[in-house]
């Protein structure tokens, strides 16, 4: 059986309300059979779903691509449904049947084709200082039968919508969080179930989130803007084809809501009593009650941009594990997981009674509850109690970095069911799967996976829960690679990307977060702004995805710019203010800045960045900048080997870091390789095989390690469970990746009350060699996106087995090996089709050893050849499922 399945659009099934005129379609092939390829498609894209109004026809088109796939000569028009479906050719010449239908839909391309105006509570209701939220209605009248109806809406501040008392789609935290002055996010929802014939009524909360909130550190408010608004647009189509708007505008009405403080970092405070029952239903009267003509206000509209990335959502709920008191007499709840999102509860007692909710990540090494890394973020949640019944609670604009909470004003008979966290991150798919015979590295699997859930709350924060969590870009570019195993990041950080691009200043600068909230911190660092680089770089090799690279070239190339326009020397980096390998444990006492010399990591990122710039002009045919930033290259290299090489072929820079960023961007000679890696290996046995990198050495020391022969090293370091280690969190009870190899101490003490997160995805950037080296699953850079594949597991002491797998946009790649106590291998391995891939056997040059499924390799079905060499042996294969042994 051949045939196509998994239709994507802008990686996304079904979508409703993208922004791409030329989007991009995405099929998978399936098969029972080994060796199957595309050699042709044919895509249809009709106006319904029976196809019987066929509006754009492809043909036959003799290709093998069946991933981001653009539609040559196909414009989409905004608010319009597509049904497409896909066939293809395999390499027999069969044709699948027609794939099931998929569809996407336009959002509003255009600001000018918004009819709606910026309303907003009138000042005299709700001052600028004020703290409640604001709630706007409206009703209205549907003159006929409805067919099909869609809303449109995006808000300064945060926005929740009910129509007809009931909500409105399932996302949280909308419009998310841009770069607002530069791009304000709209979303799109199917609403024809929610309408009724006759009168209706639609709703709004507004919150501060980060347009209005606190937001980074000295109580900065206001940064973006000082008043919340509403823009919406409802487009009702009727059944005989006739159309209503229904907008924001001067008619609608506003009132104070009962949600009197919203605050990302503070949390949420909700009087029960205040509460307007059936404010957004058709029956509500409004009259005394508070309400008042909302007001239009003026803002702009040339910002207004369909939304790219995935919506934050709800994943996962948990249930506490337990309920104790603390030596301190406090009632802690604890929900096994360090976790972000929110508590949702169950309350019963007297009107006006108060409870509330405080949340920490750690216990003190008394058992008490700790809250100091929190540094000002209050992290609480108070609720009061309308009364005479069981009443249910969970906040709407906040979330929390939390594992225990603290709970104030309970009654004394409580049950752990009354409780649920409700962890809520970007809604990313889930691609990969890593586990392996040693029980804590499974478990740092597990770390890390959190450390993605509660950073990626749609844009890739640094922490969840102090008053910070803010879109650092070093710490972005550090864990990409790993991010994009664990889940499909592409939509994620191309909207990122897109902020970064804007918020670039006009001298190619890269402010240290995006959004750029630190305005007084107007300055770029080495490893943290080459992410304007580094990001795009990835997801292109991640996912083949060639137009995050056209989007993104110009920026790259000013990145590039603005360092060579840095001091006197246009090919060292020896200037202004670094982070250097921050938080290194060879920094001195008191310093968070490691001990290698910050020219030294500047030169060598700016080295990097020039050569991704150099292949991504490749790529994209300009040969006269491929050639531009070959000899810019060139010469970077030569003033790096001059200025931090030594004569005898030694870094003059004797650090970890520095050995592995060297040996990592190939700046080094043969001898000097050679030595650096024995220096590398004689700093790591000198320690005791502890690392002693920080934030930028880190994410790359266990690839140099294994590419250069010291592969046990890299397992040592691995499975080292003493301080400091990836491990020796693990022992400490930590169930996501924290910001300091000790942030617990072994004596049970912290690391600092100012700077400890317990949630700082960074270090878990390991995640990415665990894939790519462990389990061995790697693409190329010539094939990206997993077009052509790797499978190269580099076993070592300390693991019998080591699994992994990887949904790709072609399908499923996996790895298995195993080896028994005899020293005998078995290896699974899947290929999806139209991929085919080089499977590297470690142990054996022996293709007579060899076997798959028990028969010899001449004689397997979809292997096209076999290489001996003296690191082992390469089989070229086809898609399918093999078992080889030896």
């Amino acid at each position: 059986m051949f045939e196509t399945r998994g239709l994507r659009c802008e990686y996304q099934e079904n979508p409703i309300g993208i922004g791409v005129a030329r989007p991009r379609l995405s099929w998978k092939l399936q098969s029972d059979e080994r060796g199957v390829s595309q050699i042709a498609y044919e895509i249809e894209i009709a106006g319904d779903a029976e196809f019987a109004s066929v509006i754009w026809k492809s043909g036959r088109v003799d290709s093998d691509q069946s991933v981001l796939v653009e539609l040559q000569a196909f414009q989409a028009e905004s608010c319009k449904r597509y049904y497409y479906r896909v066939r293809a050719w395999n390499q027999l010449g069969e044709h699948s049947p027609w794939s099931e239908t998929a569809f996407w839909e336009m959002g509003l391309l255009s600001p000018e084709e918004w009819s709606a105006e910026w309303i907003a509570a009138p000042l005299a209701l709700l001052p600028v200082e004020a703290e409640p939220s604001p709630l706007l209605r409206k009703s209205f009248k549907l003159a006929g039968t409805v067919k099909e109806a869609r809303l449109y809406a995006t808000a300064l501040g945060l926005y929740e919508l009910e129509l007809n008392g009931r909500r409105v789609g399932d996302c949280y935290f909308t419009p998310g969080w841009t770069s607002y002055n530069h791009t304000l996010q709209t979303q799109t929802y199917d609403v024809t179930a929610l309408l009724e014939s006759g009168e209706n009524a639609i709703g709004a909360w507004l919150g501060n989130g980060w347009y209005k909130g606190n937001l980074a550190w000295g109580n900065q408010r206001c940064l973006y803007g000082d008043q919340l608004a509403l823009l919406l647009q409802l487009r009702v189509v009727y059944s005989d084809g006739t159309e209503e708007l229904i907008v924001s505008d001067d008619s609608w009405k506003a009132a104070v809501g009962s949600i009197q403080l919203s605050e990302i970092y503070h949390g949420e405070t909700y009087d029960a009593r205040l509460e307007r029952k059936g404010w957004s239903t058709a029956a509500y009267e409004e009259n005394g009650e508070g309400w008042q003509p909302a007001v239009v206000i003026e803002h702009g509209l040339e910002m207004l941009k369909p939304q790219i990335n995935e919506p934050v959502r709800k994943q996962e709920r948990l249930k506490p594990i337990a309920l104790f008191t603390t030596p301190k007499g406090e009632r802690v709840l604890d929900f096994g997981q360090n976790m972000v999102g929110w508590v949702q509860f169950e309350v019963e007692g007297t009107a006006g009674t108060e409870v509330t909710l405080l949340h920490a990540e750690v216990l003190d090494n008394e058992g008490n509850f700790y809250t100091e890394n929190l540094r000002a973020a209050k992290q609480s949640i108070s609720y009061v109690l309308r009364g005479g019944e069981r009443e249910s609670f969970e906040p709407r604009f906040t979330f929390q970095g939390f594992r225990y909470v603290q709970l104030l004003g309970f009654p004394e008979e409580l049950e752990l069911d009354d409780f649920t966290g409700v962890v809520l991150h970007s809604d990313m798919e889930e691609t990969g799967h890593f586990a392996c015979s040693e029980p804590l590295v499974n478990q740092l699997q597990h770390n890390i996976k959190w450390g993605l859930k509660g950073n990626f709350l749609d844009v890739p924060t640094d922490c969840p829960q102090r008053d910070e969590r803010l879109g650092w870009t070093g710490d972005a570019q550090m864990f990409i690679q790993t991010a994009s195993y664990l889940t499909n990041v592409a939509p994620f950080f191309t909207k990122w990307l897109r902020d970064l691009e804007s918020e670039q200043g006009e001298d190619g600068g890269v402010p240290f977060v995006i959004p750029h909230v630190l305005k007084e911190q107007d300055q770029s660092s080495a490893a943290w702004g080459d992410a304007a680089v580094i990001c795009p770089w990835t997801l292109y090799v991640c996912y083949g995805d060639k137009r995050i690279l056209e989007q993104q070239f110009e920026s790259m190339a000013a990145w590039v710019s603005y360092i060579r326009r840095q001091g006197e020397n246009e090919f060292l980096w020896n200037t202004g203010f670094h982070f250097g390998d921050w938080l290194g444990l060879d920094a001195k006492s008191g310093d968070y800045i490691g001990a290698t010399d910050r020219d030294f990591i500047a030169t060598a990122f700016y080295a990097y960045s020039v050569s991704l710039v150099r292949k991504t002009a490749a790529i994209l045919n300009k040969s006269e900048a491929e050639a531009e930033y070959q000899q810019l290259y060139d010469r970077i290299v030569s003033a790096f080997r001059e200025k931090f090489v030594t004569a005898s072929g030694r870094l003059a820079v004797p650090t970890q870091t520095a050995q592995v960023l060297a040996l990592m961007f190939g700046l080094l000679d043969e001898t000097a390789e050679k030595r650096a890696i024995e220096k590398l290996s004689e700093l790591l046995k000198q320690s005791d095989f502890h690392l002693t990198t920080g934030f930028v050495g880190t994410p790359y020391l266990n690839h140099v390690l294994s590419a250069y022969g010291q592969n046990e090293i890299a397992y040592k370091l691995l499975l080292q469970q003493t301080y400091p280690s990836w491990l020796y969190p693990v022992t400490k009870g930590a169930t996501t990746i924290w910001e300091h190899w000790d942030g617990i101490k072994e004596d049970g003490s912290f690391w600092s009350k100012d700077m400890n997160s317990f949630n700082h995805y960074a270090y878990g950037a390991i995640g990415d060699w665990m894939y790519r080296t462990a389990a061995g699953i790697q693409t190329v850079e010539t094939a990206p996106g997993y077009k052509q594949i790797i499978i190269a597991p580099q076993p070592g002491e300390g693991l019998t087995w080591a699994e992994g797998s990887l949904e790709t946009l072609y399908g499923t790649v996996s790895s298995k090996w195993n080896k028994s106590e005899n020293g005998a291998y078995t290896l699974d391995v899947t290929i999806p089709p139209n991929a085919t891939a080089n499977i590297r056997l470690p142990d054996t040059t022996a293709e007579s050893k060899v076997t798959e499924s028990g028969a010899a390799l001449s004689e397997a079905a979809g292997i096209n050849a076999v290489h001996a060499a003296a690191d082992g042996l390469t089989i070229t294969a086809g898609s399918g499922s093999y078992r080889l042994a030896w």
